[in-house]
């Protein structure tokens, strides 16, 4: 192994890679030597960024829990190993819609797909003692976690779907912290920032203003610098460069919704969760 390909001989799975800080990452962490699974829904992006990062394209769309199975088995079929997996997938929501899955679509892509990944490449990643690395967000600090309405059935907003499937993230984190680390897998979250990307598409008109106006000059930041934490945790050394279970911003532990810490909360998450994806386990 050089000191100008620090990761050779890793694969790392990148998902919503297609564009926005997930495809800045593939392309520096295949330059330090990755191999790099581009995991993205439009298959004319996801390919272009696998091509620029020298990478293999996978094409899902996480609104439909049948294709992050189908995913799950070729990137099995493709890879005897796997070092790292970034959910990193994502979206804001305008109005309150169901997927064919018959799950409110926020909760579904931002947290219920990559739940199903993470469980399907479980095996896999605990054979190679892998990390797992959850993109949240600080919007997690106004989330508000209702483990008798997950979905929003009640009450549903763009903003508060979005923030409480940030601060599921975190949970899930945690909670794999503490189920999985025992196999020597190792895990952590993170804020990128806000990051000048395709983001906002679905989102508000007030969201929409931010992200694909010229005020996204004020207030966003390049996806650059928004992957630079993801990048940081994908090529260091957990339990030596960054902690187990925790939640970054800039590379330094950031702060969370105190109900972070709530652990009969994220049990309660996982094992909902656990109910939802059960039929596509087997």
């Amino acid at each position: 192994m050089s000191q100008n390909q620090p990761l050779a001989g890793q694969t790392i799975i990148i998902t919503g890679a297609s564009d926005g800080i997930g495809a800045v990452a593939a392309r520096e962490l295949s330059r330090m030597g990755a191999t790099i699974a581009v995991v993205g829904r439009s298959p004319e992006k996801t390919r272009r960024v696998a091509e620029a990062a020298k990478a293999e394209a996978f094409i899902c769309d996480f609104a439909e829990l049948s294709q992050v199975k189908n995913l799950a088995h070729k990137l099995l079929e493709r890879y005897p190993r796997i070092d790292v997996l970034v959910n990193n997938a994502g979206l804001i929501w305008n109005l309150r819609s169901l997927t064919q899955d018959g799950h409110e679509v926020t909760f579904q892509v931002n947290h219920l797909a990559p739940f199903l990944l993470t469980q399907l490449l479980h095996p896999r990643l605990a054979k190679n003692k892998a990390r797992i690395i959850n993109t949240s967000s600080i919007g997690n600090l106004m989330g508000k976690v209702n483990l008798n309405d997950l979905e929003f059935e009640k009450g549903y907003t763009a903003m508060k779907a979005y923030t409480t499937s940030k601060l599921e993230n975190i949970l899930f984190t945690k909670e794999i912290a503490r189920r999985w680390s025992a196999e020597g897998i190792r895990t952590a979250s993170f804020h990128p920032g806000p990051v000048a990307t395709q983001f906002g598409n679905s989102a508000s008109a007030s969201v929409r203003l931010l992200y694909h106006t010229p005020l996204k000059n004020l207030f966003l930041i390049s996806a650059e610098k928004g992957a630079d934490t993801l990048i940081w945790l994908a090529s260091t050394t957990p339990d030596k460069d960054w902690k187990n279970g925790v939640y970054y911003v800039k590379r330094k532990a950031g702060r969370f919704n105190p109900s972070s810490n709530d652990e009969a909360l994220a049990k309660g998450l996982w094992e909902k969760s656990m109910e939802m994806v059960k039929p596509f386990l087997n």
